[in-house]
C-alpha cells in the first residue's frame, strides 16, 4: 500500500532479479518506488528528471559506471549502496537482508509504519458497536475468574493497517475466554498512549500498557512497549527491559515472538495482521518448534498484506481469515481445548 507521504525511492540495479526483489521489498515495507532501472538503460537526462527522496544503487556486475559516478557527485538526496545480492524471498537469509536494508532506509528517509497514526483518529471517532460472537456453552460453563493470570498467551502482531484489523478482531471476540494477549504494533511513539483506547473502546477486552513484574491476565490485551523490550521471567511475569528492541523495528515482532514462545511454548500463538515488511518471519520456525500456532490475516482483508503474506509463503501459517473469522477460529480452538 502506498500513500502520498511515503518516501520515494529510485532503484538502479543491473540484474532483473535484483530489481524484482528490491521492488517487492520496498513496496512491501511501505516505500514508493519511483524508478527501477538497469543503469545501461539510463541517461543523464532521465536521472536529472527523476524526483526521489533517495537513490538505491545495487550493482552486481558493473562496479565502474560513469553514470553512477556522476550521480554520486551531483545528487541532492542520499545515495545508498544496497546490501548486495538479494536472497530468495523464501530463504532463511531474506529477513536478515531485509532488516539491514530497512534499518538503513529508516535512518535516511524515515519509517513508513509511522503513518499508522492518522488511522487511530478514525477509530477513535467510530461510533458503531459491531456484533460480537457468542461464547460457546463449554466455555461459558467453565468457571473463569476474569483477571487471573493467563496460562495461555497469544501475540497480536501488526504494522500498517493493523489498528483497524486488531480492533475488528477484538470487537468480535467475546469476553470470558481463558486467554490473554500481548499486542505488538509498529507505530510512532507519539501515538502509543492513544492505541489502547482506539482498539479497545467497543470490545469486552481490557487493553492496558505493560506492567513490569505482573502477569498477563485473562481478558486483557497488553500493549507491547515501543521503546523497551518485553520479556517474561520463569514465573511468567512481564519483564520490561531497560534496553530497546533490536534494530530496525520498534517493537520487534520477531523478538517478541521469541520471548513469548520461549516461556509459553505450546500455550502460545501468533496472529499476524495487516502490515509491511517481513517482521516475524525470522522467528516463525522457532515458534512452531515450541508448539505454538501461527495464524494470519487473509490478504484481501489487509490494508497491507506483506507481513502476513511472508509468513504464509514461508509455510508457517496454519490458518488465514479476515479479523472476524480469526476471532471465530480462536473461540472454536479454545472450546476444543476445554472439551
Amino acid at each position: 500500500m502506498t500513500d502520498k507521504t511515503a518516501a520515494r525511492i529510485a532503484v538502479i540495479a543491473d540484474t532483473s532479479l535484483q530489481r524484482h526483489v528490491l521492488q517487492q521489498a520496498l513496496t512491501g515495507s511501505g516505500y514508493q518506488v519511483v524508478m527501477n532501472s538497469d543503469p545501461a538503460r539510463l541517461d543523464q537526462a532521465t536521472l536529472s528528471a527523476c524526483e526521489t527522496d533517495l537513490w538505491l544503487v545495487d550493482l552486481a556486475q558493473s562496479d565502474d559506471s560513469p553514470l553512477i559516478d556522476n550521480l554520486m557527485e551531483n545528487a541532492v538526496v542520499p545515495v545508498l549502496f544496497g546490501e548486495g545480492h538479494a536472497p530468495e524471498r523464501h530463504s532463511e537469509n531474506y529477513p536478515r537482508w531485509e532488516r539491514r536494508l530497512f534499518g538503513k532506509l529508516k535512518k535516511l528517509v524515515g519509517d513508513p509504519s509511522q503513518a499508522v497514526g492518522p488511522s487511530l483518529e478514525a477509530l477513535l471517532a467510530e461510533a458503531q458497536r459491531p456484533s460480537r460472537l457468542d461464547l460457546p456453552a463449554v466455555l461459558a460453563d467453565t468457571p473463569l475468574v476474569a483477571g487471573e493470570p493467563a496460562r495461555q498467551v497469544w501475540l497480536l502482531a501488526a504494522s500498517l493497517g493493523g489498528p483497524a484489523a486488531v480492533k475488528a478482531f477484538l470487537d468480535a471476540l467475546p469476553g470470558g475466554l481463558p486467554i490473554g494477549f500481548v499486542y505488538a504494533q509498529h507505530i510512532a511513539a507519539s501515538f502509543e498512549s492513544s492505541l489502547p483506547q482506539a482498539v479497545g473502546r467497543h470490545s469486552q477486552w481490557h487493553v492496558n500498557p505493560a506492567r513490569h513484574g505482573d502477569a498477563v491476565r485473562c481478558g486483557e490485551v497488553v500493549v507491547v512497549p515501543i521503546s523497551h523490550e518485553l520479556g517474561f521471567n520463569d514465573d511468567g511475569q512481564m519483564q520490561v527491559a531497560e534496553r530497546g528492541w533490536p534494530e530496525p523495528y520498534s517493537p520487534s515482532i520477531d523478538q517478541m515472538m521469541l520471548n513469548l514462545a520461549q516461556h509459553f511454548a505450546a500455550l502460545s500463538g501468533v496472529i499476524a495482521f495487516s502490515g509491511m515488511g517481513s517482521d516475524g518471519s525470522a522467528a516463525a520456525a522457532y515458534v512452531r518448534r515450541q508448539g505454538g500456532l501461527i495464524w494470519t490475516q487473509r490478504a484481501d482483508s489487509c490494508a497491507c498484506p506483506s507481513m502476513p503474506d511472508s509468513l504464509r509463503e514461508g509455510g508457517y501459517s496454519s490458518f488465514s481469515g479476515d479479523p472476524r473469522e480469526l476471532a471465530g477460529a480462536l473461540v472454536n480452538h479454545l472450546a476444543e481445548q476445554c472439551r
